[in-house]
Parts: structure tokens; sequence; C-alpha cells
């Protein structure tokens, strides 16, 4: 038991995100519609509207007539500092103004707040549930979005749409003191990373873990440990973190997903340019531990 706790606090160390609860109070209905300070995430596709050079870098105005603004959709999102917040969608034709950029949402997590990022990506994914869901899937019936909470009910069928979570795992695997790596055929192809893979229909979390594990790269594991979870917006995951350690085989990548995977030791591992993700946070842990 002292073996386990101590290895769960040595994890705890590197989970250094903070709850966006501490400052966001979740809601789907306004209780005023008094006019007052709000803060606007304002997409055009995946692009949000910031100001990199201001100390707030988004909109925080009463209403979007402030910046002559008309929306394609709009959805209140809580309170953020007890400041109404609501994502917008604007359409392809729409300029930024005084001095702020349309950026893509990976590229400006190193110039948002971290609150800010982390409400960003929930806004993201509401405003493109919002997009997607307009008909429902089982007749193809416009559908009704509720008012009391994030969902979209078929006036006809009744089959209701909430916003979609689609889970997925990335493992840390030590052999010997080494980490496994493999280059991915897709993304930053000369950068090797983590094995990672989304849940299958009727897995468990630690199943998805050996099954990505055995898919992608041939190998089984084992004494597999929670590690932390972070939200994934790209386009809509639940990222679960895990370490795990090499129970046997030999390296066979899938040459589809994965087109090469070793073993790193410590000297061999380079940090990530970008605390965004949990694979940067299982990396550091790496590199500490061992």
């Amino acid at each position: 038991m002292n073996n386990y706790l101590s290895i769960f606090d040595e994890i705890l160390v590197f989970m250094k995100r903070e709850s966006i609860y501490n400052r966001y109070e979740p809601s789907v209905k306004p209780v005023s519609y008094s006019e007052e300070q709000s803060y606007w995430f304002i997409f055009k596709a995946e692009n949000i509207l910031i100001n990199p050079k201001s100390s707030l870098k988004i909109p925080f105005h009463n209403d979007l007539d402030e910046i002559s603004l008309v929306p394609l959709r709009k959805h209140y999102m809580g309170t953020l500092d007890d400041h109404p917040v609501y994502v917008v969608e604007v359409d392809a034709e729409t300029e930024p103004w005084d001095g702020m950029e349309f950026l893509d949402l990976r590229s400006s997590y190193d110039i948002l707040d971290e609150d800010i990022y982390l409400l960003a990506g929930r806004a993201v994914q509401i405003m493109n549930w919002d997009k997607n869901h307009r008909f429902c899937g089982k007749c193809g019936t416009e559908t009704i979005t509720l008012e009391d909470e994030n969902a979209k009910i078929c006036p006809e069928c009744g089959f209701t749409s909430f916003t979609r979570i689609s889970p997925a795992v990335i493992t840390a695997i030590i052999k010997d003191d080494k980490l496994l790596m493999a280059k991915h055929s897709y993304g930053l192809k000369n950068r090797y990373a983590l094995v990672a893979g989304f849940l299958e229909a009727g897995e468990t979390l630690e199943e998805a873990v050996k099954r990505e594990v055995m898919e992608e790269v041939g190998l089984e594991v084992d004494e597999i440990q929670y590690f932390g979870s972070q939200p994934w917006p790209f386009p809509n995951s639940l990222m679960v973190g895990f370490t795990a350690k090499y129970a046997g085989g030999e390296i066979k990548v899938d040459g589809k997903e994965i087109v090469d995977a070793k073993w790193f030791d410590a000297n061999e591992v380079s940090r990530f340019p970008s605390k965004i993700s949990i694979a940067s946070e299982l990396v550091e842990w790496f590199l500490d531990k061992y």
C-alpha cells in the first residue's frame, strides 16, 4: 500500500492543471438578461478571435451590438468571475478589428490564460455540437434546443442529442527505465510521441490501453496506473492518461497509424515545446522519475 501511495503522490505532482470550476459556473440559461460586461468566445470555423497584445485577449463587452457583429449561432455558457460567458460563431467573411486576429485554437494555448483556454475548448465543442445536430440523426426532422441543458430533441420522434465526448487513452510505457515512443503517420511526422487511441464500444479504459498498445506496436503491458485526464477539443475528446509497464513481445508497428517505434532513455527524450497536452505531463513525469 505504501508503494502504491508513493507512486500516486509522484503522479499528482505532475497534474498541475487546476479546475476551471474555481472561477467558472456552467449554465445554459442566463439568470438575468440585463446588459452587463460579458466574455465572448467568437469563432470563425475553428479559429478564435483574440487580441494577442491585450491583457484580456478575448472580447469583453455588454453585447454584440457594441462590435457590430451578427452571429450565425450564439450559446450562453454560464459565468466566469460572475460575468456571463457566450460562444458565438460568425460567417467566413467576418474580418477582425481593433488589433484582433482569428487564430487557430491549438496554436493560441501559449497566448491565452489557462482558464480562458480551457473554456475556449468547451466553447468550440458546444458550437460544433449546435451546428452538427440541427437535424435529427434518426428521422431527419429539424431539432429543438432544450432550455435547461445542452441537448437537442426531435419534435417528431423524440430522439435526444447531447454534446458529444469521445474518450481516448494515452499511455507512457516503461521498460528497463526506458520510454516507448512512436512515430505517427499523421501530424508532425518527424516527432516521436506516446501511444494513444480512442475507446471502443464495450471497453474499459484499461482494456483500451492494452488493445491500442497491441494493435499499434505489438506489445503487451501490465501494471496500468491512472495518471490524469484532460479535455481535448480537437475535435471533442477526453484524453485519459495512464502509465504502464512492458509485459512482453517485440515491437511490431501496424504500418498504418504507426510507422516506427522504439525505446528511449531519459537522455534521448526531449521535453515538449508546449504544455498544451497531457502527453507533455506524462513525458515530464518520465524524465523526473527516470
